[in-house]
């Protein structure tokens, strides 16, 4: 079975320790510790793993970022935060439908957007809700991958 791991952008960047770096590419350019530790797991127990950004969409690892940015789902933000119709289009250009089941590494914020881009019909798992924050978000994902075990 071919897993996806969606994993949230993150509002720390490596433009907010050093304002002079130029592009980056996406498995550098979010350092904050949840995203760097759904990156671990995402790499330790799926196939493949994509970023979801509120400005640029699915990304996958190797994609460039040009400079920093500050927009996410569910904050009005004049018209930038990307649309359900090009999540869908990047699903194809990408080739992002092709895989069995989504393990998506988000908040319940992501959840109506993720399962509209995907469609009814796909395997979305959710390990990470019903926590009581990022910091149990946290404490789930190191012990998984410190015992080497996925969330269910």
């Amino acid at each position: 079975m071919k897993q996806l791991a969606i994993i949230p952008c993150g509002k720390k960047k490596i433009w907010d320790r050093n304002s002079s770096q130029g592009p980056a590419v996406v498995k550098d350019a979010y350092v904050g510790v949840l995203h760097r530790m759904c990156e671990q797991y995402a790499e330790m127990f799926c196939d493949q793993w994509v970023v979801l950004s509120g400005k640029h969409g699915l990304m996958l690892p190797n994609e460039t970022i040009l400079e920093n940015y500050n927009v996410t789902f569910g904050v009005k933000n004049n018209g930038e935060v990307i649309s359900i119709e090009e999540l869908q289009s990047q699903l194809l250009d990408k080739k992002l439908g092709a895989f069995d089941q989504i393990i998506s590494l988000t908040g319940k914020k992501y959840q109506p957007i993720i399962e509209e881009t995907f469609g009814p019909n796909k395997d979305i798992r959710y390990p990470l809700l019903g926590t009581k924050g990022i910091g149990e978000m946290q404490q789930r994902l190191k012990s998984a991958i410190k015992n080497k075990k996925a969330l269910l």
